[in-house]
Formats: structure tokens, C-alpha cells, sequence
């Protein structure tokens, strides 16, 4: 029977959609009815596409409307991807080829700088030219270990620490989470329902367990860290669900927090940056454990003059760069032009490239955590004139990783 990829033509194809992702992930086929009420009712916010043989869905892939902080706080638009997948009957057709390349088309065609996900499985994306754009640290805290002096814990003065309730949590975060965005690379737009979820005013999980709420607010009251943690008894264990912070202050005040909860044994964190403080503020770094560390947003670049002028940069400098892209709009060669002040101008040229790299590594460039210099030692950047690679990493390089605590 042939193949028909197509968009979903309303939210009565959803349980057979639905079927086919839940049965990729793991999850029991059957989506419970309460939750499937809520995917229709948001489906119009979504762009679901479907491969169908004979009537019955074989493949998935969603996409919706994301902003992404590039370098110095700009935002651009992006197409972010998720629920991807293949019935394991019809593996090896070409059906996720033709359902990424039709989605990718349309977020181009509308004008998005790049596209997103969170790969699953590290071989399947490469090739549609994404790449890992941010890395994460998952961290294990042993409280007794940390020398932390509970007599002196809470740092003097720069605001104070409030328990909050989850209203006040869903009223303060939203305004805090812009003010954060604005200075961090990487990390990505939270709509209304992130902070439903959150705040369990929205869909709960099976399983779900109400959290702590923490505030914390500057010296004039202004919010500047919110903290969720999930504390379990049994292990006396605090699960980090969220640690947000706007300013220095609150970040040491909310990590000292943490490690000072009576009854608390150990702290457990996931997705942190991968160069976070935390062990700079414990007076015994080694109580604080990598238990994971790997790539977190994957990134494709769709259209490079809007992604690379919508960031700032390091230091002065010209390049020439050469983009391979087979499948899509990024291919040809540009010149990008940093300015002492920062800002940067990209233009298409004729001219004969300095570097040249494929599309999916170029990611890793655009958000300042890959080291052209490395790139080139792995052969997969073609640095074509002397010191080409070491000038690329003063102009692209930044001196703080990027970071993307959200999975989507």
C-alpha cells in the first residue's frame, strides 16, 4: 500500500497517532482517556504529522512554536521537534526521512532560524542535519560531606528565602523565567502549560507528588530565584524539579538552601550546566557528584544569517565560513563579520572559504560551545588558511557554556 504523510486532519486521528508514539516510548499503547481530552483540546496549538498505510498511522513527528536565547540574549524563532517516531512494522521506508523533511521545509518556509529537539538515540539526527548544541550534568549531593557550617549557612543580606505556595509559585515564575532568558544562551521559551505542570495546576502525572516551592527575592522584593523540589522521606533524598535564578545572590542562597534541609541526607539535580557553580560553593567540592553528563538540545540551523546575527561575540574578527547542507536551506559559503561591540554581520559571498563544515556541526558553533579548535583536531572542520581554527575560536567561543534546562 503506498505511504501518505500528511498532516493530522483533526483530533479524532490522535488515538491512533498516539498509539504509535506510546508504543515507540515504552508507554502502553492506549493513551488514558482524561489525557487524550487534554492533547485534543490543545491541538490546534501543535503541528501533528502522520504517516498513514491503508488508514492506520505507522509514523509520528509534532512540532510547535519555540524561542531559543542565542549568545548576548536575542531570540529567534525556532521549530521545535518532538514525538518522533516509527512503527518497528515499518522501519526502513524512508517514512521518518519524509516526515522530517516536510516539517523542516514548512518551518523554513515560515521564516524560523532553527529547529529543535532532544535526540533520544545519538546516530538518527545528524543526518538531518542537526547537531548537540548544549550539554547538562545530572549531580548527586552528599549534604554531610559538604562542609557546609549549618550554624552560618544563609549568606547575610543580598534578599531573603520564603516558602511559597504553588499560586504564588504559577503568579511569580513566568516574569522571572523572562528575566532569566534574557541572560542565558540555550535556554528556551516555557508557555503556560510548562508551569502548569509544574505547579500541578494542570495535568498530573501518575504518580505525582505535591513539591516545595521556594522563593527567593532581592533586597527591594523583586523576585530573583525559584526553587521545586520534591523531598522523599523514605531515601531522605530532595529531588531537584526546577532551580532557577536571575542573580548570584540567589543562586548561592538556594543551593545553601538545599544542602542545609533538615533530615535531608542527599540533594539530587538534573539537566544543571555543565559548568555550574555548585561546586564552588561547597567547602568540600568533592561531596558533590557527576553522575551524568552528556548533549542535551540538539539544534539545526535553517537559516545561518538569521541565527549567527542574532548573537553577540567574543572578540573582533572576519571568517569565511563553507556550510554542507544536502538536505536543506544552510548550504553555501558566508561571511561573518563580529564588531568590537559585539554585534555581527552575515552575508552569503562567492568567495573561497576559510572553513568549512557540515551543517549538523555548526551547531555546535552557534551557541558558542563548540571549540572550532577541536572540531578541526576531529576532522570535521576543514580549516582551509593558517590559524583559521584558532581565530574562530576567539570570534565564536564563549566564556560560559550554554544551557538548556528544559526537555520538551
Amino acid at each position: 500500500m503506498p505511504l501518505d504523510v500528511r498532516p493530522l486532519t483533526g483530533p479524532d486521528e490522535l488515538p491512533s497517532w498516539l498509539k504509535v508514539v506510546r508504543t515507540a516510548f515504552l508507554e502502553p499503547p492506549t493513551v488514558p482517556a482524561e489525557r487524550l481530552a487534554e492533547i485534543a483540546g490543545s491541538f490546534g496549538e501543535s503541528r501533528f504529522t502522520g504517516a498513514f498505510e491503508d488508514g492506520g498511522c505507522v509514523g509520528t513527528l509534532r512540532s510547535f512554536p519555540q524561542r531559543v536565547t542565542a549568545v548576548g540574549g536575542g531570540q529567534v524563532a525556532a521549530n521545535a521537534v518532538t514525538g518522533v517516531s516509527v512503527a518497528p512494522t515499518h522501519r526502513r521506508r524512508g517514512i521518518l526521512s519524509r516526515m522530517m523533511g516536510a516539517d523542516l521545509a514548512a518551518a523554513h518556509a515560515r521564516g524560523d532560524a532553527v529547529a529543535t529537539l532532544i535526540s533520544a538515540e545519538y546516530p538518527i539526527y545528524g543526518r538531518f542535519g542537526f547537531g548537540p548544541a548544549t550539554h547538562s550534568l545530572d549531580w548527586r549531593v552528599d549534604v554531610a560531606a559538604t562542609g557546609i557550617d549549618r550554624q552560618r549557612a544563609l549568606p547575610p543580606g543580598d534578599g531573603r528565602l520564603a516558602l511559597v505556595d504553588a499560586e504564588t509559585a504559577l503568579a511569580e515564575g513566568p516574569a522571572l523565567h523572562a528575566r532569566f532568558l534574557a541572560g542565558q544562551p540555550g535556554a528556551l521559551s516555557r508557555d503556560a502549560a510548562w508551569w502548569r505542570a509544574l505547579t500541578g495546576t494542570g495535568r498530573r502525572d501518575p504518580g505525582w507528588k505535591e513539591p516545595v516551592y521556594v522563593l527567593h527575592r532581592d533586597a527591594d522584593g523583586t523576585p530573583a530565584g525559584l526553587l521545586c523540589y520534591e523531598a522523599d522521606d523514605t531515601s531522605r533524598t530532595a529531588k531537584v524539579h526546577d532551580l532557577l535564578a536571575t542573580t548570584a545572590a540567589a543562586r548561592r542562597a538556594l543551593w545553601t538552601y538545599l544542602c542545609t534541609i533538615d533530615h535531608v541526607s542527599h540533594v539530587e539535580t538534573y539537566h544543571r550546566p555543565p559548568d555550574d557553580v555548585l561546586p564552588l560553593l561547597l567547602p568540600d567540592p568533592r561531596a558533590a557528584k557527576v553522575t551524568r553528563l552528556t548533549d542535551f538540545l540538539w539544534v539545526r540551523v535553517l537559516d545561518v544569517v538569521a541565527a549567527f546575527e542574532a548573537r553577540t561575540y567574543e572578540a573582533p574578527g572576519s571568517l569565511v565560513i563553507g556550510v554542507a547542507d544536502p538536505s536543506g536551506p544552510a548550504g553555501g559559503t558566508y561571511r561573518l563579520t563580529a564588531d568590537a561591540d559585539g554585534t555581527g554581520q552575515v552575508k552569503r559571498t562567492e568567495e573561497e572559504p576559510e572553513l568549512s563544515l557540515d551543517v549538523s556541526d555548526l551547531a555546535r558553533l552557534w551557541l558558542g560551545d563548540g571549540s572550532p579548535l577541536a572540531l578541526a583536531e576531529a576532522g570535521l572542520l576543514d580549516a582551509r588558511t593558517e590559524g583559521v581554527a584558532a581565530r574562530a575560536e576567539r570570534v565564536l567561543r564563549t566564556a560560559r557554556r550554554p544551557w538548556c534546562p528544559d526537555g520538551f
